[in-house]
């Protein structure tokens, strides 16, 4: 199902009378969903992908970060989203590497506390897909991102929350925001790759 523009012809253009323009109704069921949410972070994840050593993947995420929805179920353009992400609350596993990442070589958590992504336009890419684009801003850079999310689905859970989901992804160099720290291998390459993918699986509660 399509979260924001799935439409119901009301008129085909055969049975349309001569001259006469076909319109498109909202879908009232996607019309409901719009509102404004907030991310459920227990139900909610924030993660990445990093090539190490040129022959594996690290994988990590954030545990503690928090965020907020307006979606338009009418026009997806009107759309928006913020996320604030604690970089304290990475983890990939291993206590050292964790501490590595909080670093000045790093993320320098000490002087720069939070992740930040602030949208600035949304679109319908097709079929359950849509593209929100924004600033994200990490060690006070900020540059533009794109994420592509597919919506996977609307509940009532059971405490009477109305929920809706999205799962998706982005790909960064993260050298374009200052993480540059690198250790060249003897055999050619480098220990930590420059690309890295951010994953997101979001639970979100319409707000009363």
């Amino acid at each position: 199902m399509a979260l924001f523009s799935r439409r119901n012809r009301t008129t085909s253009p055969a049975a349309a009378p001569q001259g006469a323009v076909a319109t498109l109704d909202v879908d009232p069921a996607l019309a409901a969903l719009t509102g404004d949410y907030v991310i459920d972070a227990a139900h909610s994840s924030i993660g990445f992908t990093v090539r190490h050593a040129m022959v594996t993947n690290v994988r990590g995420g954030f545990a503690q970060h928090e965020g907020a929805l307006h979606l338009d179920g009418a026009d997806p353009s009107r759309s928006t989203a913020s996320i604030d992400v604690t970089i304290a609350s990475v983890s990939t596993g291993i206590a050292d590497r964790d501490a590595h990442l909080l670093g000045g070589d790093f993320f320098d958590a000490e002087a720069f506390p939070l992740m930040t992504f602030r949208s600035t336009s949304a679109a319908r890419v097709g079929g359950d897909t849509y593209r929100v684009s924004g600033d994200l801003t990490i060690k006070d850079v900020t540059r533009p991102l794109s994420i592509d999310l597919e919506f996977t689905g609307s509940a009532t859970d059971v405490y009477g929350n109305e929920r809706v989901g999205f799962e998706g992804s982005a790909e960064i160099l993260r050298s374009d925001w200052g993480l540059t720290w690198n250790a060249a291998l003897e055999a050619g390459g480098v220990m930590v790759s420059d690309k890295v993918k951010l994953t997101f699986d979001i639970s979100a509660i319409k707000q009363a």
